[in-house]
């Protein structure tokens, strides 16, 4: 089992070298000059409160500055209808390196997340001719036989109903930024992100009632476990889809996590760098530890800081996943000796009492994300701890205003 850790150079950078490793702030933040609690010209606030919430009307309202008005919309061609037979179709250039199912996802706009995955399970779908997972990607040129979709046509927007209506409320008052071509949500811990079996309310399916006049609904850029909380980003038209998950394929998407882990990680500072693979039984399915080569292993590298200790019970960590593999921050906790606290997968420390007042829920927060926005300038959004964190928080003594120092963690 491979296990390494190193250190972070603790040497401080120049302002320059700083400022070369950061994302440039949007229009919107230069215009507005120096925010709270930063200087000007410089990096930005240590993840300010209410920051993005402040930010938001003031982002949506700007106008796209000149050259994005005047570049092409692909969202504004006639979306395809779905297939009533077989059919062959090119991958094109900008599907590139796509995965398949958010190739038919962008191709056929009407279609569901469970039926994308049962024709590709079936091997009903095929890429010259041969099966594929939903996950594998997609090169230009490949030829994709698509079968019949015998599924009604995007609806065009009308009169939302009642239920619909409070969706869409709860939906407003989960978002935390949003614009003409990107939504970030705040999303609360235990509601999933994509639906699966016996699931009947999950992110994608609220999205639905977002649906513009020629039915095409916002989409999911990436995912987080249904136990995690935070920052989750949506992409309103096929043009930002492109753009934000190309910035994931090319990791120009930042991603800072919150923990709650059992003692004190050592050093306080450092990077783990591990191959995961999925671990499959009837009821349950796990990451694990694996070698380099083993079938399905893929590399997966984190960076932790130590922001705030509770005596030597409790440590708050922040974490930056450099890769993006499924439960990665938790397989990487529990790998290093602190698992999180209230992970029902990965906390495996026998004999460990959990302190009086904490919930036995999952402690990992999507706290922030910085990724560039599709037409220029950077999105930077925050979320709050949620209500089991925050109550955690307050009985540990933890200040959540603290510096984070991941915050001098590698950008690779």
């Amino acid at each position: 089992m491979s296990r390494r850790i190193k250190r972070m150079n603790p040497k401080p950078r120049s302002r320059d070298e700083r400022d070369d490793s950061r994302p440039h702030q949007s229009r919107s933040a230069k215009k507005a000059g120096p925010r709270p609690g930063g200087k000007p010209g410089g990096k930005p606030p240590r993840f300010a409160g209410e920051r993005v919430e402040r930010r938001a009307p003031e982002r949506a309202e700007r106008r796209p500055p000149k050259a994005a008005l005047e570049r092409p919309e692909p969202e504004k061609s006639v979306e395809p209808l779905l297939p009533t037979k077989v059919q062959t179709v090119k991958v094109t250039a900008d599907e590139n390196n796509m995965r398949v199912d958010r190739f038919l996802e962008a191709r056929f706009p009407g279609l569901s997340f469970s039926h994308i995955q049962r024709v590709v399970r079936k091997g009903e779908l095929r890429v010259d001719g041969k099966r594929v997972d939903s996950k594998d990607r997609l090169e230009e040129g490949q030829s994709v036989r698509i079968p019949p979709l015998k599924l009604d046509a995007p609806k065009v927007v009308g009169e939302l109903s009642e239920a619909a209506q409070k969706t869409l409320k709860a939906l407003k008052e989960m978002t935390i930024y949003e614009d003409d071509d990107v939504l970030v949500l705040n999303k609360p811990a235990g509601l999933a992100v994509q639906g699966g079996s016996g699931m009947t309310r999950h992110i994608d399916q609220m999205l639905e009632v977002m649906r513009d006049a020629k039915g095409q609904k916002p989409r999911l850029v990436h995912r987080i476990d249904r136990e995690t909380s935070g920052c989750l980003l949506i992409a309103k038209t096929r043009f930002a889809a492109s753009h934000l998950t190309g910035a994931f394929r090319s990791r120009s998407a930042r991603k800072v996590y919150w923990a709650l882990v059992p003692g004190l990680p050592k050093p306080k500072q450092g990077r783990i760098s591990t191959f995961l693979a999925k671990e499959e039984s009837e009821d349950d399915t796990i990451m694990r530890i694996a070698q380099h080569g083993d079938d399905g292993a893929s590399h997966a590298v984190t960076y932790y800081a130590v922001v705030e200790t509770a005596g030597n019970k409790l440590t708050w960590v922040s974490l930056k996943p450099v890769t993006g593999r499924t439960h990665q921050l938790r397989a990487h906790m529990a790998h290093i000796g602190h698992p999180i606290v209230g992970d029902p997968k990965y906390f495996n420390i026998e004999n460990w009492q959990l302190p009086g007042g904490l919930q036995n829920r999952l402690h990992l927060l999507a706290r922030r994300i910085v990724i560039p926005h599709p037409r220029g300038g950077v999105i930077d959004a925050t979320a709050p701890l949620p209500p089991h964190m925050q109550q955690s928080w307050n009985l540990l003594g933890l200040d959540a205003s603290r510096f984070d120092p991941i915050e001098n963690a590698p950008e690779e």
